[in-house]
């Protein structure tokens, strides 16, 4: 079986992480089998097969409407998203039988490509009843207001954002590059064991990508999975991947390393799909 084949089920290229003594050395964080969703009842992933083990980073590229942004959900468990075939694993447990809250407290997460306002909740009312959740969950100690804050307040500084966003509506009039680093914030503080990044470079500046990158690479461990889905190699410039992948019509349709971002770069998508990628 060659790269190609097998790039989702290789071991991390990242040195020292077959060593760690205390891993599950052959657990897989994510196992999808053939998964099979629609959109609103609208096929789009058609038989999508992927593996991420713990200290592994992915990127998912694909044409649009190729169905990154789908997987994505799916995953996160959003309404309208639904598993029609196949499975998806996390941890061994099929996130079929788990509703959103439930796969956010075993610990998976989210960043939006279109993070959503919530008009009247604060940052710190969100952040307070999330990570009470998340952590109850978990068997975590509760961290109280003193706490939470002086944590909440180092996430801001570590994104750039003014300690004042917190007591601002979630995502209420921000910018675009406010809702996303508010969003990487909020993964900082959550710690997840699988986060899920959705085209978080888009509509990003050189200097907010930069500070998007640094605050997603401080969270990469030998114990943590991350799942990139981005248009562009851009991001990962200033996050490396140990694979990538390319989705077309539903499917995976090639993996391999960093390299193959570069190859996009510079070829597109049309020699892999057999068409000319749309202007």
């Amino acid at each position: 079986m060659d790269r190609e084949q097998a790039g989702a089920h290789r071991k991390p290229n990242q040195p020292g992480l077959a060593s760690q003594p205390n891993r599950k050395a052959h657990q897989n964080m994510l196992e999808i089998r053939d998964l099979h969703a629609t959109v609103a009842d609208k096929p789009i992933l058609k038989g999508l097969n992927l593996t991420v083990k713990p200290g592994e980073v992915h990127a998912i590229m694909g044409p649009n409407g190729s169905g990154k942004s789908t997987l994505a959900n799916v995953l996160a468990g959003r309404d309208n998203y639904a598993i029609t075939g196949g499975e998806a694993l996390f941890e061994g447990k099929s996130l079929a039988d788990l509703e959103p809250e439930e796969r956010a407290q075993a610990g998976l997460f989210l960043a939006f490509q279109y993070p959503v306002e919530i008009p009247g909740v604060s940052n710190m009312e969100f952040l307070k009843a999330a990570l009470e959740s998340v952590r109850g969950a978990q068997g975590k100690e509760e961290w109280d207001s003193v706490t939470l804050l002086r944590q909440a307040r180092a996430a801001c500084k570590q994104v750039n954002l003014d300690a004042s966003f917190l007591k601002r509506g979630v995502n209420e009039g921000f910018s675009g590059g406010e809702k996303k680093r508010n969003e990487i914030m909020q993964m900082l503080l959550m710690e997840p064991k699988l986060a899920l990044l959705d085209e978080t470079d888009s509509g990003l500046d050189i200097d907010a990508l930069q500070t998007v990158a640094k605050g997603v690479n401080s969270l990469r461990s030998p114990e943590r999975g991350i799942v990139l889905v981005t248009h562009y190699q851009r991001l990962l410039d200033y996050i490396v991947p140990d694979f990538v992948h390319v989705l077309s019509n539903g499917q995976i349709i090639k993996s391999g390393g960093k390299e193959l971002a570069l190859e996009l770069e510079e070829k597109g998508y049309g020699w892999l799909t057999g068409e000319e990628e749309s202007a």
